[in-house]
Protein backbone atom coordinates (compact mmCIF):
# COMPACT_ATOMS: atom_id res chain seq x y z
CA UNK A 1 0.00 0.00 0.00
CA UNK A 2 1.65 3.09 -0.81
CA UNK A 3 1.46 6.63 1.13
CA UNK A 4 -1.26 8.80 0.70
CA UNK A 5 -0.21 11.77 -0.91
CA UNK A 6 -0.78 14.91 1.81
CA UNK A 7 -3.52 17.67 0.62
CA UNK A 8 -2.04 21.21 0.06
CA UNK A 9 -2.16 22.93 2.97
CA UNK A 10 -4.76 25.68 1.50
CA UNK A 11 -7.10 23.04 1.90
CA UNK A 12 -6.58 21.51 4.74
CA UNK A 13 -9.57 22.22 7.01
CA UNK A 14 -9.30 23.19 10.70
CA UNK A 15 -10.22 20.42 13.21
CA UNK A 16 -8.29 17.60 11.01
CA UNK A 17 -5.33 15.86 12.93
CA UNK A 18 -2.26 16.61 10.82
CA UNK A 19 0.94 15.16 12.83
CA UNK A 20 1.53 13.13 15.56
CA UNK A 21 4.40 13.92 18.40
CA UNK A 22 6.54 12.07 20.80
CA UNK A 23 8.40 13.57 24.11
CA UNK A 24 11.03 11.37 25.02
CA UNK A 25 13.79 11.79 27.72
CA UNK A 26 16.04 9.67 25.71
CA UNK A 27 16.49 10.63 21.65
CA UNK A 28 18.67 8.06 21.00
CA UNK A 29 16.87 4.83 22.44
CA UNK A 30 13.43 6.16 21.00
CA UNK A 31 14.80 6.25 17.24
CA UNK A 32 16.17 2.64 17.35
CA UNK A 33 13.08 1.18 19.38
CA UNK A 34 10.85 2.75 16.34
CA UNK A 35 13.40 2.55 13.35
CA UNK A 36 13.10 -1.49 14.74
CA UNK A 37 9.46 -1.66 14.95
CA UNK A 38 8.14 0.78 12.17
CA UNK A 39 10.87 1.38 9.39
CA UNK A 40 11.28 5.36 10.58
CA UNK A 41 14.24 6.88 8.79
CA UNK A 42 14.99 10.61 10.70
CA UNK A 43 16.88 13.57 9.90
CA UNK A 44 16.74 17.05 12.37
CA UNK A 45 15.01 20.40 12.11
CA UNK A 46 15.47 23.24 14.38
CA UNK A 47 12.79 23.85 16.99
CA UNK A 48 13.44 27.07 19.57
CA UNK A 49 10.38 25.08 21.66
CA UNK A 50 12.37 21.96 21.92
CA UNK A 51 14.10 21.90 25.27
CA UNK A 52 17.90 21.00 23.35
CA UNK A 53 16.50 23.04 20.23
CA UNK A 54 16.30 19.46 18.37
CA UNK A 55 13.53 18.38 16.60
CA UNK A 56 13.67 14.88 14.63
CA UNK A 57 11.00 14.51 11.81
CA UNK A 58 10.62 10.51 11.62
CA UNK A 59 10.12 9.54 7.92
CA UNK A 60 9.04 6.83 5.47
CA UNK A 61 11.15 7.23 2.31
CA UNK A 62 10.98 10.70 1.70
CA UNK A 63 7.60 10.93 3.29
CA UNK A 64 7.20 12.28 7.04
CA UNK A 65 5.04 10.67 9.43
CA UNK A 66 6.06 12.20 12.97
CA UNK A 67 8.32 13.72 14.86
CA UNK A 68 10.31 12.89 18.55
CA UNK A 69 11.63 15.87 20.45
CA UNK A 70 13.79 15.76 24.06
CA UNK A 71 11.06 16.09 26.57
CA UNK A 72 11.59 18.77 29.62
CA UNK A 73 12.24 17.84 33.25
CA UNK A 74 9.49 16.37 34.86
CA UNK A 75 7.62 15.99 31.35
CA UNK A 76 6.14 12.28 30.82
CA UNK A 77 7.19 10.87 28.15
CA UNK A 78 4.25 10.82 25.48
CA UNK A 79 2.28 10.58 22.07
CA UNK A 80 0.15 13.52 21.50
CA UNK A 81 -1.96 14.63 18.66
CA UNK A 82 -1.45 17.90 16.18
CA UNK A 83 -4.90 19.05 15.10
CA UNK A 84 -4.83 21.58 12.24
CA UNK A 85 -5.65 25.23 12.35
CA UNK A 86 -6.03 28.30 10.12
CA UNK A 87 -4.38 30.69 13.01
CA UNK A 88 -2.76 29.86 15.93
CA UNK A 89 -3.40 33.40 17.31
CA UNK A 90 -7.24 32.95 16.91
CA UNK A 91 -6.79 29.57 18.64
CA UNK A 92 -5.17 30.69 21.35
CA UNK A 93 -7.90 33.04 21.66
CA UNK A 94 -10.53 30.31 21.85
CA UNK A 95 -8.75 28.05 24.39
CA UNK A 96 -9.04 30.69 26.79
CA UNK A 97 -12.37 31.76 25.82
CA UNK A 98 -13.78 27.72 25.91
CA UNK A 99 -11.97 27.30 29.21
CA UNK A 100 -9.07 25.37 28.04
CA UNK A 101 -5.09 27.06 29.48
CA UNK A 102 -2.68 28.13 26.55
CA UNK A 103 0.62 26.42 28.15
CA UNK A 104 3.01 27.20 25.30
CA UNK A 105 2.65 29.91 22.48
CA UNK A 106 1.93 30.37 19.70
CA UNK A 107 5.84 29.67 18.76
CA UNK A 108 6.82 29.93 14.99
CA UNK A 109 8.77 26.83 13.85
CA UNK A 110 11.35 27.69 11.45
CA UNK A 111 9.86 26.11 8.07
CA UNK A 112 6.87 24.34 9.60
CA UNK A 113 4.40 27.25 10.48
CA UNK A 114 3.32 28.12 13.90
CA UNK A 115 2.10 25.82 17.26
CA UNK A 116 0.11 26.19 19.70
CA UNK A 117 0.29 24.18 23.20
CA UNK A 118 -2.94 23.74 25.31
CA UNK A 119 -4.82 21.86 27.90
CA UNK A 120 -8.49 21.31 27.61
CA UNK A 121 -10.90 22.10 30.78
CA UNK A 122 -10.10 18.26 31.93
CA UNK A 123 -6.74 19.22 31.58
CA UNK A 124 -6.15 17.38 28.22
CA UNK A 125 -2.95 18.32 26.43
CA UNK A 126 -2.79 18.99 22.64
CA UNK A 127 -1.03 20.80 19.94
CA UNK A 128 -2.83 22.73 17.37
CA UNK A 129 -0.51 23.79 14.41
CA UNK A 130 -0.46 26.20 12.06
CA UNK A 131 1.04 24.28 9.31
CA UNK A 132 3.26 26.10 6.67
CA UNK A 133 2.81 25.36 2.91
CA UNK A 134 5.08 22.87 3.28
CA UNK A 135 3.27 20.75 5.21
CA UNK A 136 3.24 16.76 5.00
CA UNK A 137 1.89 14.15 6.63
CA UNK A 138 2.33 10.11 5.15
CA UNK A 139 -1.06 8.37 6.21
CA UNK A 140 -2.76 5.50 4.86
CA UNK A 141 0.07 2.51 5.03
CA UNK A 142 1.08 0.32 7.17
CA UNK A 143 3.34 2.07 10.14
CA UNK A 144 2.13 5.53 9.87
CA UNK A 145 -0.97 7.21 12.10
CA UNK A 146 -4.33 5.06 11.71
CA UNK A 147 -6.49 7.29 14.14
CA UNK A 148 -6.43 8.55 17.97
CA UNK A 149 -8.40 8.94 21.50
CA UNK A 150 -8.77 11.43 23.64
CA UNK A 151 -8.60 9.70 26.84
CA UNK A 152 -10.37 11.63 29.76
CA UNK A 153 -12.37 11.75 32.89
CA UNK A 154 -14.73 14.49 31.88
CA UNK A 155 -16.78 13.78 28.46
CA UNK A 156 -18.77 16.74 28.54
CA UNK A 157 -15.83 19.03 29.28
CA UNK A 158 -13.84 17.24 26.18
CA UNK A 159 -17.07 17.13 24.05
CA UNK A 160 -18.00 20.75 24.82
CA UNK A 161 -14.52 21.98 24.36
CA UNK A 162 -13.63 20.37 20.67
CA UNK A 163 -17.02 20.41 19.12
CA UNK A 164 -17.50 24.16 19.87
CA UNK A 165 -13.74 24.98 19.03
CA UNK A 166 -13.60 23.09 15.43
CA UNK A 167 -17.30 22.38 14.76
CA UNK A 168 -17.61 18.83 15.44
CA UNK A 169 -20.52 16.87 15.91
CA UNK A 170 -20.56 14.24 18.84
CA UNK A 171 -21.92 10.78 18.18
CA UNK A 172 -21.89 8.13 20.60
CA UNK A 173 -20.76 4.76 19.58
CA UNK A 174 -20.70 3.19 22.76
CA UNK A 175 -23.36 2.48 25.35
CA UNK A 176 -22.96 5.95 27.11
CA UNK A 177 -23.16 3.91 30.64
CA UNK A 178 -20.79 1.03 30.85
CA UNK A 179 -19.13 2.12 28.16
CA UNK A 180 -18.34 5.77 26.81
CA UNK A 181 -17.21 6.42 23.72
CA UNK A 182 -17.78 9.30 21.12
CA UNK A 183 -17.01 9.71 17.14
CA UNK A 184 -16.01 13.52 16.35
CA UNK A 185 -17.37 13.96 13.20
CA UNK A 186 -16.36 17.05 10.88
CA UNK A 187 -18.10 17.09 7.28
CA UNK A 188 -19.77 13.40 8.37
CA UNK A 189 -16.24 12.52 8.31
CA UNK A 190 -14.69 10.85 11.92
CA UNK A 191 -11.73 12.86 12.72
CA UNK A 192 -11.09 12.10 16.05
CA UNK A 193 -12.29 9.79 19.23
CA UNK A 194 -13.07 10.38 23.07
CA UNK A 195 -13.36 7.87 25.63
CA UNK A 196 -14.17 8.23 29.49
CA UNK A 197 -11.60 5.93 31.26
CA UNK A 198 -13.65 3.27 32.99
CA UNK A 199 -12.21 1.44 36.25
CA UNK A 200 -9.77 -0.33 34.08
CA UNK A 201 -7.86 3.26 35.27
CA UNK A 202 -6.88 4.39 38.05
CA UNK A 203 -8.48 7.55 39.25
CA UNK A 204 -5.59 9.21 39.16
CA UNK A 205 -4.68 8.53 35.87
CA UNK A 206 -4.08 12.06 33.94
CA UNK A 207 -6.01 12.71 30.58
CA UNK A 208 -4.31 11.86 27.29
CA UNK A 209 -3.78 10.77 23.63
CA UNK A 210 -4.17 6.98 22.71
CA UNK A 211 -2.21 7.52 19.13
CA UNK A 212 -2.96 4.47 17.34
CA UNK A 213 -0.64 3.32 13.93
CA UNK A 214 -1.38 0.65 11.55
CA UNK A 215 0.77 -2.41 10.67
CA UNK A 216 0.86 -4.32 7.58
CA UNK A 217 -1.80 -6.63 6.98
CA UNK A 218 0.96 -9.43 6.24
CA UNK A 219 2.38 -9.27 9.67
CA UNK A 220 -0.51 -8.60 12.10
CA UNK A 221 -0.43 -7.26 15.30
CA UNK A 222 0.32 -9.84 17.17
CA UNK A 223 3.84 -10.34 15.52
CA UNK A 224 4.40 -6.35 15.49
CA UNK A 225 3.86 -6.69 19.69
CA UNK A 226 6.54 -9.62 19.98
CA UNK A 227 8.77 -7.63 18.18
CA UNK A 228 8.17 -4.55 20.16
CA UNK A 229 9.13 -6.83 23.01
CA UNK A 230 12.01 -7.90 21.50
CA UNK A 231 12.94 -4.39 20.82
CA UNK A 232 13.10 -3.51 24.32
CA UNK A 233 9.47 -2.02 24.32
CA UNK A 234 6.38 -3.54 26.67
CA UNK A 235 3.10 -5.36 26.14
CA UNK A 236 0.51 -3.57 27.88
CA UNK A 237 -2.71 -4.74 26.80
CA UNK A 238 -2.49 -8.16 24.76
CA UNK A 239 -3.70 -8.32 20.97
CA UNK A 240 -7.25 -8.24 20.82
CA UNK A 241 -10.50 -8.10 18.71
CA UNK A 242 -12.48 -4.78 18.45
CA UNK A 243 -15.08 -3.41 15.66
CA UNK A 244 -12.07 -1.36 14.35
CA UNK A 245 -9.77 -4.00 14.10
CA UNK A 246 -7.04 -6.39 16.09
CA UNK A 247 -5.22 -3.82 18.60
CA UNK A 248 -2.57 -4.08 20.99
CA UNK A 249 -1.29 -1.64 23.70
CA UNK A 250 2.85 -1.20 23.24
CA UNK A 251 5.31 0.87 25.77
CA UNK A 252 8.19 1.88 24.30
CA UNK A 253 11.85 1.59 26.27
CA UNK A 254 11.17 5.01 27.80
CA UNK A 255 7.22 4.24 29.02
CA UNK A 256 5.53 6.26 26.21
CA UNK A 257 2.22 4.20 25.64
CA UNK A 258 0.57 3.48 22.06
CA UNK A 259 -1.42 1.28 20.27
CA UNK A 260 -1.08 -0.57 16.91
CA UNK A 261 -4.08 -1.67 14.64
CA UNK A 262 -4.48 -3.79 12.17
CA UNK A 263 -7.51 -3.10 10.40
CA UNK A 264 -8.36 -5.58 8.10
CA UNK A 265 -9.44 -8.03 11.07
CA UNK A 266 -12.00 -6.89 12.83
CA UNK A 267 -15.15 -8.18 15.20
CA UNK A 268 -18.60 -7.57 15.59
CA UNK A 269 -18.18 -7.66 19.40
CA UNK A 270 -18.09 -4.82 21.23
CA UNK A 271 -15.63 -4.02 24.42
CA UNK A 272 -12.37 -2.55 26.16
CA UNK A 273 -9.64 -4.92 26.96
CA UNK A 274 -8.93 -4.71 31.54
CA UNK A 275 -5.86 -3.93 30.93
CA UNK A 276 -2.65 -2.80 33.32
CA UNK A 277 -2.92 0.79 34.34
CA UNK A 278 -0.59 2.60 31.23
CA UNK A 279 0.92 5.07 33.40
CA UNK A 280 1.96 2.55 36.09
CA UNK A 281 6.01 2.51 35.95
Amino acid sequence: MAINPSLPQSVLPSGIPCWVELATPDDNVTQQFYSGLFGWSYYVNRDPAAPNGRYLIAAIGSTPVGGLYRSAAGQRSSWTINVSVHSTANAADWVEHLGGTVTLGPVEIPNRGSILHATDPAGAPVVFWQPSDTWDFGVGAPNTFASADLNTHDGEAADGFFCRLFNYTAHQIGDSRGVDYVEWVLDQQPVLYRYVMGPEYPPNTPPHWMIYFDVDPARGTDATAGHALMLGGRIVIDPYDTPWGRIALIADPCGAVFSIVDRTQVSDDWGRAEVDDPYDD
